[in-house]
């Protein structure tokens, strides 16, 4: 925003608040801005952009990152979002096949996967059967684990014992919030994990796929600036991702007892050792 010509505390104020990842926390915080009748709502992740949404049809609201904002009620279309809505797509969907491809490249005999996210958000819904799909065309068995609060995460791990070969963790904010807790069972339970973001495969995490978040941050800048001169957020079409990350922990290979492939090396954007 600096680089847009705006100084907070001078030409703009902004406010920060935290939903830890709690979608009943997220609602709580929509709401109060809601009643601050704030110029703009900033927010990542489907689950914080529906309880935005739910909370004013008036004030415009910006995601940094939806995963499929069509689909999950966000927006009309990607070219007129209709509405008080708009902002970038993080194609989370849509990568599916592509993170499951890459995962069956680290661990060549991969034949049955678990899945686990966040069971009970409309995005959650829409991923799901994408990584189903994809993974039914790599011919591999699928073992759900499904998550509906931070609690639950443990005793998926215990069910998943001896029945998958590797993990694929979605990204949403119960997920990202419990990152820490996710990476030290899946070690514990020897899983290969890929996931949908860098933060856990910083956090020691195998790897990750999926679209750059401080760039998604930056380009959302763009579209608070042009609102705040005028704009309308129907008027202001959804924009896809435009830099991926791709990153590997050779560290937590070698806990794993994994063999990373000198081309697999040679793709990814980090290499963390």
């Amino acid at each position: 925003m600096h680089e847009l010509g705006w100084m907070e505390g001078r030409t703009i104020a902004i406010e920060y608040r935290w939903a830890q990842g709690r979608s009943e926390r997220a609602a709580e915080i929509a709401a109060e801005f809601a009643r601050l009748k704030v110029d703009v709502i900033v927010t990542d992740g489907t689950p914080s952009v529906i309880a935005a949404k739910q909370a004013t049809s008036v004030i415009p609201i910006v995601f940094a990152g939806a995963g499929d904002p069509v689909g999950s009620g966000l927006v009309a279309s990607l070219a007129r979002p209709g509405g008080n809505v708009t902002g970038l797509s993080i194609l989370s969907v849509d990568l599916a096949g592509k993170r499951l491809e890459l995962l069956r490249e680290v661990v060549p005999g991969l034949r049955r996967l678990a899945i686990m996210g966040h069971t009970g958000i409309p995005i959650e819904v829409s991923q799901r059967g994408e990584a189903q799909a994809a993974a039914h065309t790599l011919g591999l068995e699928v073992v759900s684990a499904e998550i509906r609060r931070a609690e639950d995460i443990a005793p998926a791990f215990e069910t998943l014992k001896g029945r998958a070969d590797a993990l694929y963790v979605f990204g949403d904010p119960l997920m990202a919030t419990n990152r820490i807790r996710i990476i030290t069972l899946a070690q514990g339970a020897r899983l290969p994990t890929i996931y949908n973001y860098r933060e856990f495969v910083e956090a020691g995490g195998l790897m990750s796929y999926g679209a750059n978040i401080p760039d998604q941050f930056r380009r959302a800048a763009n579209y608070v600036d042009k609102i705040l001169r005028g704009a309308k957020p129907s008027d202001l079409p959804v924009e896809q991702p435009i830099k991926f990350d791709f990153i590997i922990n050779l560290t937590t290979a070698k806990v794993l007892g994994l063999e990373i492939p000198p081309t697999l090396l040679t793709r990814a954007d980090e290499v963390i050792e």
